[in-house]
């Protein structure tokens, strides 16, 4: 049986799990879901019907971090896993848990602000920017967000800072944030991004 991953285009979590796969150079039958209409066959194998999802003969991986931890595991040629350094696995778990958790959070709320009228768009944009805030100093340094290369780090992330950009392209932009600019330019160039972002 063929190795399937269960997708949606401009889902982060999708396009992070399928970056680590396509850098891996796993062979994998990429199905694109409608969110509107789920293929039953994904619903079968995993029923809480979110993406992504990666059927293998053995299991299914449900959550796009395990896909992209299982991806590197087969072959990571850069070391984006940062293997033989556990304090930089550990920034690299820290940013990632604050990235899905707070960040995450925020980003949601201020891209659908009217559905949470307590607070304005700007204020929840300005509780976003600790986080960016954060990321521009890790930045301040070097071009990635660990160390100076490209890590599991910046992959997980860079869609969903891409993501907030996208809520207002015009302030994000000009804010103070060159640094961060500058790493999600790349990201957004990269031929990595270009491959998972195929129609």
């Amino acid at each position: 049986m063929s190795t399937l991953l269960y997708s949606f285009r401009r889902c982060p979590y999708a396009m992070r799990a399928r970056m680590a796969v396509a850098y891996s150079g796993v062979p994998v039958e990429l199905i694109e879901v409608s969110l509107k209409a789920k293929p039953p066959e994904m619903l079968e194998r995993s029923p809480k019907g979110t993406v992504p999802v990666l059927v293998l003969d053995d299991q299914v991986l449900e959550q796009s971090l395990d896909i992209m931890r299982w991806a590197l595991a087969q072959h990571d040629p850069d070391d984006w896993s940062m293997a033989s350094d556990p304090e930089a696995q550990r920034q690299i778990a820290d940013l990632i848990a604050e990235n899905d958790t707070g960040f995450k959070t925020d980003l949601d709320h201020y891209k659908y602000a009217v559905r949470h009228p307590e607070f304005t768009q700007a204020e929840y944009r300005a509780r976003g920017e600790v986080f960016l805030n954060k990321l521009e100093g890790l930045l301040s340094d070097r071009d990635f967000l660990v160390t100076d290369h490209l890590t599991l780090a910046d992959i997980a992330l860079a869609p969903f800072v891409r993501q907030f950009c996208g809520v207002d392209p015009d302030w994000f932009w000009q804010a103070p944030y060159p640094r961060l600019q500058g790493w999600l330019t790349r990201f957004l160039e990269s031929g990595l991004f270009k491959q998972a972002m195929k129609k």
